[in-house]
C-alpha cells in the first residue's frame, strides 16, 4: 500500500494551553508554516484566504478547543476537501505532545514532507515558549 499521508509529532515542556495559543491563531500560520502560506487574510466565519508565492486560496479552519483540534482545510484536487490536521495534547507528568498529519499530493516525496512537517512542529512549539 502507498503512502498517503505524512504524520509526525513531537513532545514539548509545554501546556497544550500554549500551543494552542499560537496554533488557534490563523494571523500567526505564516510564523511556523511559511512553506504552507506567506501571508493570511480573513475572510469569513471560519474562512481564510492564503497566499503562498503570488497564488492564493480558500482555507477553513475547524477548532475545537475543547477536543485541541486544529484542521486548516482546502479545497484539494477533484473537489476534495484537505490539509493539515492537527491535535495537541497534554502529557500524563507535565507537558504535551502536538501530532500533525498532511495528506500526500501526487508525485510529492514523502520523506521531504515528513521533514517540513517536523519543522512546523518545532517552530510551533518554539513559539508557543515565547511571549507575544
Amino acid at each position: 500500500m502507498s503512502e498517503r499521508t505524512v504524520t509526525r509529532s513531537l513532545e514539548s515542556d509545554l501546556e497544550p494551553e500554549r500551543i494552542l495559543s499560537v496554533l488557534n491563531d490563523p494571523a500567526r500560520l505564516p510564523e511556523w508554516a511559511p512553506v504552507f502560506a506567506d501571508k493570511i487574510e480573513h475572510s469569513g466565519q471560519n474562512g481564510w484566504r492564503l497566499t503562498k508565492n503570488n497564488e492564493s486560496f480558500n482555507v477553513q479552519m475547524n477548532v475545537s478547543t475543547v477536543a485541541g483540534t486544529v484542521d486548516f482545510l482546502r479545497e484539494m484536487a477533484d473537489g476534495k476537501r484537505g490539509g493539515a490536521y492537527m491535535r495537541v495534547f497534554p502529557r500524563v507528568l507535565g507537558g504535551s505532545v502536538v501530532v500533525m498529519t498532511v495528506p500526500l499530493a501526487p508525485n510529492s516525496n514523502p520523506a521531504e514532507v515528513a521533514r517540513i512537517v517536523e519543522q512546523e512542529l518545532a517552530a510551533l512549539v518554539a513559539l508557543g515558549g515565547k511571549s507575544r
